[in-house]
């Protein structure tokens, strides 16, 4: 599996400009300049993956070719032991032209940022609520089994025990990179518990995943365009919590937008992890207006929340996941809704990566 000519170009490209940036490290008037050395070095250090994986992608084919030529020599014996050569070397080049050319994929800058996790009910009604708290928990046990810290900072408690809304902040290592593909509408088939008749109903649930500004210099909001409400937070959360109006609703004037919390015990605990909510939401916003193919645009990750936009179907009479982007189907839902969720991403994963490598191709026509 032999590089494309526009990709080797650019691995040539890269190369050039690793040994240009090698030599100024070592040059007296860069190294004493402090900023200029952090940026050079910090881009050394990006592109030295893809250099040395090049160097070895370029040892592998160097080898195959020169067993290739001994194909036609004259001694049977020779050819035999070049033929295993070739055998060996064939799969090693595969996987180096592999390796090589996910490094040079375009990375997501926010692929390595913390997350605000949203679910919503969509249509379905009681039984959508329901499902909502059921991916609240599938969400919260795969945060666990990844390492992550799951916190909930608002829930919206439906009349028969379900949620009609659960936001999460999700910490840990690479929580976008995974969690990114899970936004856009979850349909659930199953029969509900008040159905008399056994027949299957069908619901709908909302997720996004916004990742959480970092810098609050990423989000400049002017104090005169918030409208901070507070109020007694809902449900269980002790007797403190229910009798002070310790939860915070603040709304973005101009935009409309709206970020609550109320999971902690303090009033200006939940303003902050609010306001962190909003600034996300509108960073978010403010994205995908300029690019809106970008999967950051929440309007398209949500959609309207009915049966007909979905990503993923949950049948649970048949123990089935259906991930409708990649024609995935999986019979071991049980295993999934306890926080299996790998299985489902992984797929998901690998077909993105293999869109941006048909970009990249296209990229340089």
């Amino acid at each position: 599996m032999p590089l494309s000519s526009r990709i080797t170009k650019r691995l040539e490209e890269v190369s050039d400009r690793y040994a240009e940036l090698e030599a100024l490290l070592g040059d007296q008037e860069v190294l004493a300049d402090q900023t200029r050395f952090s940026a050079i070095s910090k881009e050394y250090s990006e592109l030295q993956p893809i250099v040395k994986a090049y160097e070895q992608f370029r040892a592998i084919q160097s080898e195959l070719d020169e067993a290739q030529e001994l194909l036609d020599d004259d001694d049977a014996e020779l050819r035999k032991l070049a033929q295993e050569d070739i055998d060996e070397l064939q799969p090693r080049l595969n996987e180096a032209t592999k390796s090589v050319e996910l490094l040079l994929l375009p990375a997501d800058p926010d692929d390595k940022a913390n997350v605000f996790l949203e679910i919503r009910a969509g249509t379905g009604g009681e039984e959508a609520a329901l499902f909502v708290g059921d991916l609240a928990k599938m969400y919260d046990k795969y945060a666990s089994l990844k390492g992550w810290s799951s916190k909930l900072i608002t829930k919206r408690v439906a009349s028969q025990g379900g949620l009609k809304e659960a936001v999460f902040q999700i910490s840990g290592r690479d929580v976008y990179s995974k969690l990114k593909f899970e936004a856009g509408t979850h349909r659930v088939q199953r029969i509900p518990q008040t159905e008399s008749q056994g027949r299957i109903h069908t619901s709908a649930c909302t997720v996004a995943i916004l990742p959480e500004v970092e810098e609050v210099t990423d989000v400049e909001i002017n104090d005169t365009d918030l409208r901070i409400d507070t109020y007694r937070a809902s449900g269980a959360g002790g007797q403190h919590v229910n009798k002070t109006d310790s939860a915070v609703r603040i709304t973005h004037l101009p935009s409309g937008t709206v970020a609550e919390c109320q999971d902690e015990r303090s009033q200006h605990q939940n303003r902050e992890r609010a306001m962190a909510l909003l600034k996300s939401k509108i960073l978010s916003e403010r994205r995908a207006a300029q690019e809106q193919e970008r999967t950051l645009d929440r309007k398209i990750q949500v959609g309207t929340g009915d049966r007909s936009e979905r990503i993923r179907t949950y049948n649970f009479p048949q123990g089935r996941l259906t991930d409708h982007r990649v024609n995935l189907t999986l019979y071991k839902l049980d295993e999934i809704m306890e926080g299996a969720l790998d299985q489902v991403i992984e797929p998901l994963s690998k077909e993105h990566q293999a869109n941006l490598l048909q970009e990249l191709n296209g990229d340089l026509n």
